[in-house]
């Protein structure tokens, strides 16, 4: 296989997992795009490479500048905006989740503490539902605080030798 082969497989593969964690398919495709270049990349490169608008690339770059796996990057003498992806692969898989957790879980605990706590005391079904509900928000809740923990461990030197061990 060749390397634009390769590169072109990789994109596209990418760009098809991205709907796993939570972004659109060319989101995706240009963060992939970004992180396998070892220079910056223009917008109308990226929009050359992958056959999208101006304004497709546009909003997907801020989205993902939003997120904080891509940069903005200047060059001397150029007029154009140059961009480039975070290439440490721990500190992407920590703003991902930071990001999910904004964005996926903390909406979906608010919702699930909302409707436990209905006054449930005229049926069995109603306390059902508070009990069945409120156990997904406890298990929520837990599983959030462990994402909250896990990407923090990038600040505190006892997660960081754990994980050093762990590896």
């Amino acid at each position: 296989m060749e390397f634009q082969e390769a590169k072109n497989k990789f994109v596209q593969t990418w760009g098809a997992l991205g709907s796993q964690w939570g972004i659109n398919k060319t989101m995706a495709q240009i963060h992939a795009l970004l992180m396998v270049s070892n220079e910056p990349i223009s917008m109308e490169d990226i929009m050359d490479e992958l056959q999208i608008s101006r304004g497709n690339a546009s909003m997907n770059l801020r989205a993902l500048m939003d997120w904080g796996i891509v940069y903005k990057e200047y060059k001397v003498g150029e007029r154009k905006e140059f961009f480039t992806a975070e290439k440490d692969l721990d500190e992407l898989a920590v703003k991902i989740a930071r990001e999910r957790s904004k964005r996926e879980i903390k909406p979906t605990l608010k919702v699930l503490k909302e409707v436990s706590s209905i006054d449930a005391n005229a049926n069995e079904e109603e306390k059902h539902f508070v009990e069945q509900t409120q156990k997904l928000y406890d298990f929520v809740l837990k599983a959030d605080n462990v994402l909250d923990k896990i990407t923090e461990y990038k600040d505190n030197w006892l997660t960081k030798l754990v994980v050093k061990i762990m590896k």
